[in-house]
């Protein structure tokens, strides 16, 4: 018994020698059937109610019905009345007077020592021409009287302006407040005046510009 035992371990040594304990089929390979192709599902839409005979009707849930419009309604614009009265030009008689300043001199002709003359521009700022003016300059420390203390217009035309030129007798080398004072047919205005009327300087108007209505300046 242990001859066919042993011829048979010695067989098995000799097919062990390339390291398989199995060796491969020298055979064809098996068929193996090829792996099918997963398919893609594509969901087709159902449409409702065209192969039958009762169409389906669709019931919309949950729809916004918008209760209130952003868009402003022409009506409702807010119209904004003017309750204020503008200011206009006076219908009755008005002047505006303008004391330009002034400047000193000594006046040898009327036998006085320092005078101040007074540059003044009055603007008819009414609604009615103004007839007859007379404007005076009145100082606060005023000597004698002086002749060109007093300036007489015929006229100024509505929305018309003049410059004159007052002088009063002064004390030398004083602080000089002035006054001006107009009349006319219309009535007496409001006087304007200066604390201490201040040197004109370079703004002194031309000579051939004095007692001449031109139309008013902004």
């Amino acid at each position: 018994m242990k001859t066919p035992i042993l011829a048979f371990l010695f067989a098995s040594l000799l097919s062990a020698c390339n390291g398989w304990v199995f060796q491969p089929g020298s055979g064809p390979t098996p068929f193996l059937p090829p792996t099918p192709t997963p398919r893609i599902h594509t969901p087709t839409p159902v449409v409702i109610g065209v192969n039958t005979s009762t169409p389906a009707a669709a019931t919309i849930t949950n729809a916004i019905t918008p209760t209130n419009s952003s868009v402003p309604n022409a009506t409702d614009t807010a119209i904004f009345a003017a309750t204020s009265t503008l200011t206009g030009t006076p219908s009755g008689p008005s002047i505006s007077i303008n004391v330009l300043g002034c400047d000193t001199s000594i006046d040898v002709t009327h036998g006085m020592g320092e005078v101040t003359n007074s540059y003044v521009t009055l603007k008819n700022s009414g609604g009615t021409e103004l007839t007859n003016l007379k404007a005076t300059l009145f100082a606060l420390d005023e000597g004698r009287e002086h002749p060109d203390k007093t300036v007489e217009l015929t006229a100024l035309p509505i929305g018309y302006q003049v410059t004159i030129k007052l002088t009063v007798d002064s004390t030398y080398r004083e602080e000089t407040p002035v006054q001006v004072e107009v009349t006319s047919d219309q009535g007496l205005f409001p006087r304007e005046g200066m604390a201490s009327c201040t040197d004109i300087g370079l703004f002194m108007p031309s000579p051939e510009l004095l007692n001449t209505p031109i139309p008013n300046v902004p």
